[in-house]
């Protein structure tokens, strides 16, 4: 790897430490300072790359509240939205790229049909219209920048959506899932495959800007991804629930958040990176595994 590659995150982020592990592996390392205390803003951002001069910024400053918070406020988004704009417009003036990650929360989810990166953009949650917001400041701003949108993003941070489910999996005898909302479960190690994928090609001085989405293969509902779960999880633990019951999506209180149909299409990613989608089930062990092993 040629470019010099920042890294900002959170120290415990998952899928920046699968990123830094994949990456050494490959002999691939990553400028990743710790975040000041309270946070990347626009201000200790400003310095950073002042200080540093990247060739490429990937930016996971605020992974939790964008991928794993069960809620955040707006405020937050909205001192969030400006802290990537400076950062946008910072790779602007450097000639830097910048790699954006997104979700499939920037769609409505109205369709029954995988959204392509063409289809429109009519988030109804919050963390939909928050995201979407940062994507177009990074658009207005960046020029050289790659924005990838992954579908449901797995990992094992402490109070992210697997830790809340298994939790709550240790509780109660029954549990009620939607059995009409569908998504691609991606383990967070395979986004981190991914996006290293996706930097090895910027490296070769490919100018492939644009936005790009991933999911991982075989697209699923959340009752029949959470049965998956707990099928791995009574491997490795005692597991109190007994049965998933069907629920309909409108049924459920995050409805209005979460968008019913969330299936990326990822057969541009395939055409220009060549990242094959692999299949969410084959990771799925390993990372409630080592969820285990942290808790």
């Amino acid at each position: 790897m040629h470019m010099r590659l920042l890294l900002l995150g959170g120290g415990s982020a998952p899928l920046r430490q699968s990123l830094i592990r994949q990456g050494a592996e490959e002999g691939i390392n990553f400028l990743a300072p710790r975040p000041p205390e309270g946070g990347w803003d626009a201000s200790s951002l400003t310095q950073l790359l002042d200080d540093i001069r990247p060739d490429v910024v990937v930016n996971l400053a605020y992974y939790f509240d964008w991928f794993q918070s069960e809620s955040v406020a707006d405020e937050r988004f909205a001192f969030q939205q400006r802290a990537v704009e400076r950062l946008a417009g910072l790779c602007s003036h450097l000639g830097a790229i910048l790699l954006q990650p997104s979700s499939y929360r920037v769609f409505d989810g109205a369709r029954a049909t995988a959204y392509s990166e063409k289809d429109e953009l009519s988030p109804g949650g919050r963390r939909g219209k928050a995201l979407l917001q940062i994507e177009q400041g990074v658009r207005a701003v960046c020029s050289k920048h790659v924005l990838l949108r992954f579908g449901w993003l797995l990992d094992d941070s402490p109070g992210g959506a697997l830790d809340r489910f298994l939790r709550r999996a240790g509780e109660v005898t029954e549990l009620s899932l939607a059995d009409d909302r569908r998504g691609n479960p991606t383990v967070v190690d395979d986004a981190a495959r991914v996006m290293l994928a996706v930097l090895k090609q910027l490296d070769c001085q490919s100018p492939l800007w644009g936005t790009y989405h991933y999911g991982g293969h075989e697209a699923t509902t959340s009752l029949l991804l959470a049965e998956s779960i707990l099928l791995e999880a009574r491997t490795l633990c005692a597991i109190k629930v007994e049965r998933v019951l069907p629920q309909a999506h409108a049924e459920r209180p995050d409805a209005a958040d979460e968008p019913q149909y969330a299936v990326l299409a990822c057969k541009k990613i395939l055409n220009t990176f060549g990242v094959k989608p692999r299949a969410w089930r084959n990771g799925l062990h390993g990372l409630i595994e080592r969820y285990y092993r942290h808790i």
